[in-house]
């Protein structure tokens, strides 16, 4: 029976693949690339000739039980496009079918861009909550985004650039206006950590068109609260409900953000909604 490797590959500088990623992407007999193009980058430059096949979200089902097969007798390593494998991605499937089947799954660490963005933001990171790649559609992005508002952990997304700017909006809108931490292409040459509040990070990639890959880093609810009055309230409900946002969700979001207890907010949204 062979094994799987999850191997970490850079998620921009090809310095920072480790030594014993190149040994085991050397040694498999397959490698399993979310991307291929971009990971045959790498095997080139490392002079690895180890056999490349796909694998990746829109052929994961056509290519798991091929995948399975394969590690019934040989060693495959699994990489996604950057950073770990198995993180808002396909992989874990094969890593699921694998362990399912008894097949020996071994993690060969190496760089995120979660965790990069994490520790140079300077937002606490003693805890963190990571939210994955926030959802493309507003309605369901400002949803995620109320189910969170009371948490104190700071918050750790994905974000496209076509997107940014959009979700800055929301942010502010349902979060309030937090400290926020945007890197962006990190490990790369054109690597920038952009720090302030996130009204001040909204107006700074309005002004300038965001390109390249995103990690978003927000802090998490404060514990002192500054009580609305009634009409804020009201305002901020319809606000929420009119973009779609579960009624539940929007009350639980807005009881934290006003400091009042949910049950009240909930009269006031029977009462006017």
């Amino acid at each position: 029976m062979g094994t799987l490797y999850i191997v970490g590959t850079p998620i921009g500088n090809l310095e920072d693949v480790s030594l014993r990623a190149l040994r085991i992407l050397g040694e498999v007999d397959l490698i399993a690339a979310e991307d291929t193009r971009r990971t045959r980058k790498l095997l080139t430059h490392y002079e690895i000739k180890t056999p490349l096949t796909s694998y990746y979200e829109h052929n994961k089902l056509i290519k798991l039980d091929e995948l399975v097969s394969t590690l019934q007798q040989k060693d495959v390593a699994l990489v996604s496009e950057a950073g770990m494998p198995g993180l808002s991605d396909p992989g874990y499937e094969l890593i699921q079918a694998a362990i399912a089947r008894d097949i020996p799954v071994v993690p060969v660490p190496g760089p995120s861009a979660l965790i990069t963005a994490l520790v140079v933001s300077g937002l606490p990171t003693d805890s963190f909550l990571y939210l994955g790649f926030l959802p493309r559609r507003q309605k369901q992005r400002r949803q995620l985004l109320a189910s969170v508002a009371r948490e104190r952990r700071t918050l750790v997304a994905f974000e496209a650039p076509h997107r940014l700017c959009a979700s800055l909006a929301d942010l502010k809108d349902v979060l309030g206006d937090r400290r926020i931490a945007v890197a962006r292409e990190l490990t790369k040459v054109y690597e920038e950590v952009w720090r302030g509040n996130v009204s001040q990070a909204l107006a700074h990639f309005e002004e300038t068109p965001p390109r390249g890959e995103f990690t978003l880093v927000v802090g998490g609810a404060r514990e002192e609260r500054v009580t609305w009055d009634e009409a804020q309230v009201m305002e901020m409900l319809a606000e929420l409900l009119a973009e779609g946002v579960d009624k539940k969700e929007a009350i639980k979001a807005v009881a934290d953000l006003a400091g009042w207890p949910k049950r009240e907010v909930y009269k006031v949204a029977l009462k006017e909604f």
